[in-house]
């Protein structure tokens, strides 16, 4: 069983739970503290541990005129303002080889795309850089085909890996979770993931631009804690109806303080009971 470190935590599955949660997007300086503040003081409320995630850019809008966010440079400059105004270890995507190394100045952990989670190349740049890799499980890939990627981003020398699930394909705009593939990717040793939300997402299904059902991420959350996990990625907003992108799969911020006290009861009680398999 691996334990990350990532500035003052420790992220495992054995470990207490990690938060990973912030807004879809960047959509400003002022916004992201709003949410990054929030955040902090519900998780340090519950016991759990924090990371401050938002995407500078948003690559793979479903549609050319999808909002795509602030962009590489101001947004990383955001992110790492994030990280040394309120000590908290900041997680974005990258999109191509060439953002890694830049992104990994500015941020803790780097996040690999699900529909980019084979790219090779991707891989081989996110691990050289040295900064813990969260690896998205593509729609497309059974769980256990994770060890190809894992092995990929270990070549490189790093060993500070993530695994995150995020739901597979199932018929047209439709994603289902299967929570066997959380144990079968623990099964490599390193910290695994579950995404609650975007797990809930209808990728394209509102033709321009994809749907959601978010009254049922925290049901995704719960059930993938109570497995006991190393983290759960929540994506939330002030006002989901209202954000620039996956607004229909993402939580309320005022609703997430009491969905992390239930989840580290989950948590506790998971961790006290190891699943063996």
């Amino acid at each position: 069983m691996k334990t990350i470190e990532v500035a003052d935590l420790s992220i495992g599955n054995d470990q207490p739970l990690t938060v990973i949660a912030g807004p879809c997007q960047l959509e400003s300086a002022d916004h992201a503290q709003m949410i990054a503040g929030t955040m902090k003081e519900a998780c340090a409320a519950a016991g759990a541990q924090y990371v401050f995630k938002a995407s500078y850019d948003k690559a793979n809008r479903t549609s050319l005129s999808g909002v795509r966010g602030m962009g590489l440079d101001a947004g990383l400059a955001v992110l790492d303002g994030i990280r040394k105004e309120f000590g908290v270890p900041v997680l974005t995507d990258v999109h191509t080889e060439a953002q890694c190394a830049i992104a990994a100045d500015a941020v803790d952990i780097l996040q690999i795309p699900a529909f980019l989670c084979r790219q090779t190349d991707m891989l081989l740049a996110a691990g050289e850089t040295g900064a813990v890799v969260n690896v998205k499980k593509g729609q497309f890939l059974a769980p256990w085909e994770m060890g190809n990627i894992v092995t990929k981003i270990e070549s490189t020398g790093n060993r500070r890996i993530m695994l995150t699930e995020r739901g597979t394909s199932f018929g047209y705009n439709t994603l289902v979770a299967d929570m066997r593939g959380l144990p079968q990717m623990a099964a490599t040793g390193y910290p695994v993931v579950m995404d609650a939300t975007h797990s809930v997402q209808q990728p394209g299904g509102k033709g321009g631009s994809s749907g959601g059902q978010r009254e049922f991420a925290p049901v995704m959350a719960r059930a993938a804690v109570s497995l006991g996990i190393a983290s759960v990625f929540i994506e939330t907003h002030e006002d989901p109806d209202n954000a620039p992108s996956d607004g229909p799969n993402m939580i309320p911020l005022d609703q997430m303080r009491h969905l992390i006290e239930t989840l580290m009861r989950f948590d506790e009680l998971a961790k006290s009971a190891p699943i063996r398999i």
